[in-house]
This record gives C-alpha cells, sequence and structure tokens, in this order.
C-alpha cells in the first residue's frame, strides 16, 4: 500500500483520525470470542466505510480465556475476516489490552508503517467470578491472590469501598446512586446487556455478595465485542472525512515508587517508612493522558471509567480530576455525573450496564466517546460533546486512559 503525503503538523500532533467504531452487544451468548470480534470488525469497517482489503494492520486484544486462538489475537481476526496480508499484532494487558491495542495502532500509523489500522477486542467470558488459569503458579501473583487470599475482585471491590466509607465518609446510598445513575443510561444503549432502570431500593435489596456491597453494586463478567476503524489524518482527508472524531492522547502508564495504596494482585505495598508517597496509580494515568492532550479535567465534555463496583467509579472521579480527594460522593448526589449533569461519567452506562468482556471494554468506552463526539449518541446524547477522556487500569500495573477530541 503507498502512504499518503502527511500535511505540516500531522505527526507533530500526534492525533490520528477514528473513521469506524463497531460493538457486538453484550451478554451472555455462549458463541466463540472470535465471532463477537468478527461482528465488531465488520460493523467497524461499514461504518469507516473502509474496505477489509485497504486495512494495512490489525492490532488484536488478547483474550487469555478463549483457548489458543486468544493468544494469537490479531491473526485469529485476520484470519476470519479473509488473509489480505495485513499485518497483525497482539497484545495482551489484562484490562488495559484495549487500551494497549489503540495505542500500538496509533504509533503504527503515526510511523508511517500503515494508513489504516483495525483494532479489535472480544471475549467470552466465565459465569461468576473469574479465577486464575489452571495449574500451579507461585510466581504469577493474580495466582497467589486467590490461593493465599482467597481473595476474588468482588472482595477486592469491598475493601476499596470499606476504605473509602473509613476515609471519606461515603454510604451504601452514595454507592446505589451510581448504580441507579448508569442502568439509567445503560436503558437507553442497544449495546449494553442490562437495559432496564433500577432503584437504589433494588440496589439494597439485592444479596450481600462482600460487604458492604451488594449484587447490583458489582459489574457481571459478560461476553461481548468491539473495533475502531483507525487512520492517518491523511488518509481521512483524502476519503472525504474533513473533521473525524480524533484520538489525542493514550496513557498506558505503570505505577512508580512508593506505591503506598494496596492494589490486588499485589497482596503489599512497596512502600518503606520514611519513602515520601508520590501521585497515586489511577490518578497518573489520567494525568499522563491530559498532559500529552494538552488538556485538563475542566475541558472534559464527558468521561468512560472503570466501574468495577460502585464504589470504584467514585474513585475515579477523583483520579481524573472531576472534584478532590473524598468528594466523589458529592458529585454524585448533586447529579453532576448523571446525564444531563456537568460532566456525564459512563453515558454508555458503563461496566454497570455492560459487565466485563476484559479485552474489549477499553476499546469499547472509546467507541462510546466516538459516537458522543460525532452526536449520534441517541437518547444518550451528552450536548455539544467536543473532548472526552475513558479511564481503566488493567491487573499487575497496566494503565489505561486515552483522550478523544473533535
Amino acid at each position: 500500500m503507498d502512504h499518503l503525503a502527511l500535511a505540516p503538523g500531522d505527526v507533530m500532533s500526534g492525533d490520528v483520525a477514528v473513521l469506524g467504531a463497531g460493538m457486538h452487544p453484550w451478554g451472555k451468548w455462549g458463541r466463540s470470542f472470535v465471532r463477537y470480534g468478527t461482528v465488531a470488525a465488520r460493523a467497524a469497517l461499514a461504518d469507516a466505510g473502509v474496505d477489509w482489503r485497504d486495512v494495512g494492520s490489525v492490532v488484536g486484544a488478547d483474550t487469555v480465556r478463549g483457548g489458543y486462538p486468544g493468544y494469537v489475537a490479531g491473526a485469529t481476526f485476520a484470519r476470519a475476516l479473509g488473509w489480505q496480508g495485513a499485518r497483525v499484532t497482539s497484545v495482551y494487558a489484562a484490562c488495559a489490552s484495549g487500551a494497549q491495542a489503540i495505542a500500538t495502532a496509533r504509533a503504527q500509523i503515526l510511523a508511517g508503517l500503515a494508513d489504516v489500522v483495525l483494532v479489535v477486542g472480544a471475549d467470552a467470558a466465565p459465569k461468576g467470578f473469574f479465577a486464575p488459569a489452571g495449574g500451579d503458579r507461585p510466581d504469577d501473583p493474580d495466582w497467589l491472590r486467590f490461593r493465599v487470599l482467597g481473595a476474588t475482585n468482588p472482595a477486592y471491590f469491598a475493601l476499596y469501598a470499606r476504605r473509602r466509607m473509613a476515609l471519606h465518609g461515603d454510604t451504601l446510598e452514595d454507592f446505589a446512586l451510581v448504580k441507579v445513575k448508569n442502568a439509567a443510561a445503560g436503558a437507553l444503549n442497544p449495546h449494553a446487556r442490562y437495559q432496564k432502570p433500577v432503584t437504589a431500593a433494588e440496589v439494597a435489596a439485592s444479596a450481600v455478595v462482600a460487604d458492604p456491597l451488594r449484587l447490583l453494586d458489582i459489574c457481571a463478567t459478560s461476553d461481548g465485542g468491539a473495533a475502531l476503524v483507525l487512520s492517518s489524518m491523511a488518509y481521512a482527508r483524502v476519503h472525504g472525512v474533513t473533521d473525524p472524531v480524533r484520538i489525542r492522547a493514550v496513557s498506558t502508564v505503570t505505577p512508580a515508587y512508593p506505591r503506598t495504596v494496596l492494589d490486588l494482585p499485589d497482596i503489599a505495598t512497596d512502600s518503606a517508612a520514611g519513602a515520601a508517597p508520590g501521585i497515586p496509580f489511577r490518578e497518573s494515568i489520567a494525568a499522563a493522558a491530559y498532559e500529552e492532550a494538552g488538556i485538563g479535567p475542566g475541558d472534559l465534555s464527558l468521561a468512560e471509567v472503570y466501574d468495577l463496583s460502585t464504589a470504584l467509579e467514585l474513585e475515579w472521579y477523583e483520579d481524573i480530576g472531576l472534584c478532590g480527594r473524598g468528594e466523589g460522593a458529592g458529585l454524585v448526589r448533586a447529579g453532576a455525573t448523571a446525564l444531563g449533569g456537568r460532566v456525564p461519567v459512563n453515558a454508555s452506562g458503563g461496566l454497570a450496564s455492560f459487565g466485563e468482556a476484559v479485552p474489549a471494554q477499553a476499546i469499547a468506552q472509546v467507541c462510546e466517546l466516538t459516537w458522543q463526539l460525532r452526536g449520534t449518541a441517541g437518547a444518550r446524547q451528552v450536548a455539544g460533546a467536543r473532548v472526552g477522556i475513558t479511564a481503566n487500569q488493567g491487573l499487575f500495573g497496566h494503565g489505561s486512559a486515552v483522550v478523544a477530541v473533535r
């Protein structure tokens, strides 16, 4: 493929165009992750108006639960779509896999290795809690946290909830408001698994899973897929897309020493007496994205954050700078993060409405930003949306944030 000439500033800006976004609806469908990813990929290609044969590279976000093909996801999706000679790359970074796939695609475009890149992630998740892969792996911190602590993901979410209650005075009612808000948005999203409003009373009446969190405070595990078609700005212009949604920054940072807040699967902090704490990890993820994009929290129209639990969403409000430490509950009480609020968070419905399809979810977040910034999000549209951020985190110290603008 001949590469298109760049206009002045194309590379210096670091922008790449989002030409297409597509998803396979989330749910429990009982099919292969390859099916979900292929459906999402074809939807993204159709949305972009790009022929599959014009794609120069495929970046697949891996699933480690889907059998051997999961470890070569880029080639798996290229084969399912029909071999045509594209480069392939496969990435795995737990829940940050999608962001790393986007970062890889963006780097290839800016380096001139491809004009058009397809990014795909999909998963077929087990029912119930995630569990470690089989076998004994004493050097694997994820295996150890199950074997040594018996700490499932909901137990980890509950520890963070208790921490917020102790430090900031958050209440069960505050957590329930997050679920009510996200369920209301998810009810407007045809891709969501759960499309039904929920009341605070229903949250309170749901079964306790890991005290203080109820069933409706915790996201499910789901099947699903998401895909993006990214291109150089030059390619977009030549094909008549003069004002595309643009990815302006991708943050995949790791923690910095000392890490003073316990974060599973690690079962101890690395801090020492007298060590001055630095910026917390999740806060550093967004900070790196803001710095690269040349924006700040005050510029945001909306955000998509990683609401594994209702309490963790409140933590993200503070991590991405929407408010000060301990003030997250105040935002949700005031309706500031609901549709129609000052900065809607999880206008898609979030994981509360989708559930986790691990390799797809960071890509799905960018799909939502794309539709919102285009003004095509339908009943959940954020009025006048121009700038959005995603925030996510993968086990083992994987950061994940994307800034999109229009």
